[in-house]
């Protein structure tokens, strides 16, 4: 628990906003932009960074769902339904993004002497001082029939509003959620349900692909009765790391960081072209 303390009571946090930059804004940008940041942060360049980020009717794959026996087609369904698609560069399965969905990263230094565990819980322990207020009732544990299973899923009695992920550049990490804000759960699940079914045909796969139940997923306004909006949690967040630190800049990427940035987004775009050629 001092780590974890320690992690979310830094001297001081950058805070990036990049919710409202619309659709031009693509996710492909936002993991080049956690893994420069991950390097400024793990470098001593930037104090402890939160960033957030919206992605409008975006399907983020994992790198296993690529490997679907009818990907391609998979694909093709997404596309028809109006969704762009990515694969990502860290860990887990697909995930919908809409702009009901809120983004937030928390980028971390020290990531050697930090456990991988210890910035999940950071995570767990920042959201549920978020909505503290609201709720007592956010557990971490895996929803087994949701999209992205994990074991630090965030749900309130037993249906899933977020997901965690994390990656680790150099000696900064990215502790990464989605928070599902407002609109439908289920709506988002049947999406992903669907993919899954087109992408397996039943056939049998090595990797274990989920069996998505979409009335296990649900949004924070259907599970709490509000009406937040997206720009509401960006409060939260902002005044949350005010209360834990005191010392908030918000300066954009510079010098290096840009370099770096740069340098990672075309590694995503030449990754993707890749992975998604192949897929043709």
């Amino acid at each position: 628990m001092e780590t974890i303390h320690a992690l979310l009571h830094p001297q001081a946090y950058r805070f990036i906003d990049q919710s409202s930059l619309g659709p031009d804004f693509s996710a492909l940008q936002s993991f080049a932009m956690d893994d420069a940041l991950s390097m400024s942060v793990g470098e001593g360049m930037s104090p402890t960074t939160a960033r957030l980020w919206v992605h409008h009717d975006t399907v983020v794959l994992g790198i296993p769902d690529a490997r679907l026996p009818y990907i391609s087609e998979a694909i093709d369904f997404l596309d028809s339904e109006g969704y762009q698609v990515i694969v990502r560069n860290s860990g887990g399965l697909g995930v919908v993004l809409d702009d009901g969905v809120l983004n937030l990263s928390l980028i971390f230094p020290d990531s050697k002497e930090v456990n991988i565990h210890e910035g999940y819980e950071a995570m767990v322990s920042f959201v549920r001082m978020l909505f503290s207020d609201l709720t007592t009732e956010i557990e971490a544990y895996e929803i087994t029939r949701s999209y992205c299973p994990g074991t630090y899923d965030l749900s309130i009695r037993g249906q899933k509003f977020a997901g965690i992920s994390q990656r680790r550049v150099k000696n900064g990490s990215a502790v990464q959620i989605y928070l599902d804000v407002s609109g439908s759960g289920a709506q988002r699940a049947y999406l992903l349900k669907h993919f899954y079914e087109i992408g397996r045909r039943n056939e049998e796969t090595r990797f274990q692909y989920p069996d998505i139940d979409p009335t296990v997923m649900a949004s924070m306004n259907e599970l709490l009765g509000t009406d937040l909006t997206v720009s509401d949690v960006r409060d939260r967040i902002l005044k949350k790391i005010y209360d834990l630190s005191g010392k908030v800049v918000t300066n954009p990427l510079e010098g290096q960081e840009i370099e770096w940035f740069n340098k990672r987004f075309e590694q995503m775009i030449q990754r993707n072209e890749k992975a998604l050629d192949r897929l043709k």
